[in-house]
């Protein structure tokens, strides 16, 4: 690595909030600063869950300009990662057409049955190796075609949400790998979109954008941009890995590759596998929900989506609604001094997608079970942690199954890493060694691609050797397993 000070400025966007951290790359290490946070929530509008894309862009800018003001304006790079499968359309003329959907809309309810009745599911599968989720790119779309929407026919291009902002930023339109693998629409073997699903459900395909390895410069920043935020014209826009899950399992420490491990990337959504270096796609790998997604130097994230401390988070927001305030921390702590083992829900249930009332749903689904119902709020938040345990443990004991192996350890990156009693749990329900850190580790890997594509790093085991150089982990040995035999459904 060049011994150089390089900055690069990473932006964050989760489903609940975004980040703008400054990262400092020296003397193998990365450092960072968070500069800006921001919301970044749909919103419901006329009928339709969506993002608010305006004030998100705007929310960057803040980003920007707070990091010329009181930090640098001179930046070797800025990359923006996001959540997967959503977009933007644009015109020909380069207008965003709308806002984007947000992918727990009902408008795709019912659209993966409709989709197989045109071709079979298994073939769906062979094609993409994508787990089967309702919100799908693929079923976002087969939906705008059924309904005819107008969307379409005045569409020049689809730019998923990372893009979208690096569109915004740069007004170089463009679609990045990883992310793109998220769709269900990809063909996992020659990475390009797919000509059969294309042909199939009639997706037009001049909108689809060709498709670009992580780390690739899209241009300098837009001179609009530069002026309204001190960011120097000169700046660089760079796509990392645009999906999030990818920059994070880049950044995931692991020093010791000789025995198996895994990881889990833990926050709004769990999303637990390891790393392949080609698909994997089998009726089983489909039965047991496992995906094959981009990752960054060609290697395939092979994981399962779990909803995550989503569960939690939608809890604390109803409760907010109803006058109370509480931090996750004190939502744990009440979860820690609660009975354990009353009930266990079985996590990836539908109804838990978008409920109305989180906390309702979780007790009707414990009542159906025939569970007794928690009723505290640490008895709710115990049940939704000790269930999400239960599927990490079940997860891992397929992912051994598939690939004929047996998982020696499991990495925790991401801001489940602060719940202390989740990673505990966990390390108790999977019965081995939990190594959690780093929280940032999507960040990490944003900047961490961002040096790869100024040539600052130069291979992905370079990104780790940096990572585990910038972090300290914490590990949590199993110590109470016997109770989660009982629990196995």
């Amino acid at each position: 690595m060049n011994k150089k000070t390089y900055r690069f400025l990473a932006f964050d966007l989760g489903a609940e909030s975004g980040r703008a951290v400054l990262g400092v790359l020296s003397n193998h290490k990365i450092e960072l600063k968070v500069i800006h946070r921001f919301r970044t929530e749909g919103l419901i509008m006329l009928g339709t869950r969506q993002w608010d894309l305006a004030r998100i862009y705007e929310e960057i800018c803040n980003g920007l300009r707070k990091c010329a003001q009181e930090y640098t304006s001179d930046l070797d790079g800025i990359g923006v990662d996001t959540w997967g499968v959503d977009f933007g359309l644009l015109a020909e003329d380069g207008t965003v057409i709308s806002n984007p959907v947000h992918y727990r809309d009902k408008r795709t309810q019912g659209i993966m049955e409709y989709a197989f009745s045109i071709f079979p599911k298994e073939e769906i599968y062979k094609i993409t190796g994508i787990q089967f989720l309702p919100f799908n790119t693929l079923y976002q779309l087969i939906s705008l075609i059924r309904n005819n929407s107008p969307l379409l026919k005045i569409a020049d291009s689809l730019l998923l949400m990372g893009d979208l902002f690096g569109y915004l930023l740069s007004g170089v339109r463009s679609c990045e790998y990883t992310n793109a693998s998220t769709t269900q629409m990809l063909d996992a073997y020659n990475k390009n979109w797919s000509k059969t699903l294309v042909e199939k459900f009639n997706i037009p395909s001049n909108i689809l954008q060709k498709i670009s390895p992580p780390g690739n410069i899209l241009g300098g920043i837009l001179p609009e941009v530069a002026h309204i935020t001190g960011i120097s014209p000169e700046t660089p826009i760079i796509s990392p890995a645009t999906h999030d899950t990818a920059c994070a399992v880049c950044a995931v420490p692991v020093k010791d590759t000789s025995e198996p491990w895994a990881y889990l990337s833990s926050g709004t959504w769990s999303l637990l596998g390891t790393e392949l270096r080609e698909p994997k796609i089998t009726p089983d790998t489909m039965e047991y929900g496992f995906t094959n997604e981009g990752g960054v130097g060609n290697k395939i994230r092979f994981l399962k989506n779990i909803f995550g401390l989503w569960l939690v988070q939608e809890c604390r927001r109803i409760w907010e609604r109803q006058g109370e305030s509480f931090t996750y921390e004190d939502l744990t702590k009440e979860a820690e001094s609660a009975k354990p083992f009353k009930a266990i829900i079985p996590v990836n249930d539908p109804r838990l997608l978008a409920p109305e009332n989180m906390p309702h749903t979780i007790q009707r689904i414990c009542e159906e079970l025939g569970y007794p119902v928690p009723q505290t709020k640490g008895e709710i938040v115990r049940c939704a942690l000790e269930s999400l345990a239960l599927n990490y443990r079940q997860t891992l004991r397929s992912l051994n199954k598939i690939l004929a192996t047996e998982i020696k350890k499991l990495h925790i990156v991401g801001g489940g890493t602060q719940n202390k009693l989740l990673c505990q749990m966990t390390a108790d329900a999977c019965n081995i060694p939990v190594h959690a850190g780093p929280v940032e580790a999507t960040v990490m890997g944003n900047i961490a691609v961002q040096a790869m594509a100024v040539g600052a790093i130069k291979s992905l085991e370079e990104v780790r050797e940096v990572v585990s150089n910038s972090t300290e982990l914490t590990t949590y040995l199993p110590q109470n397993t016997s109770p989660w035999d009982k629990w196995d459904y």
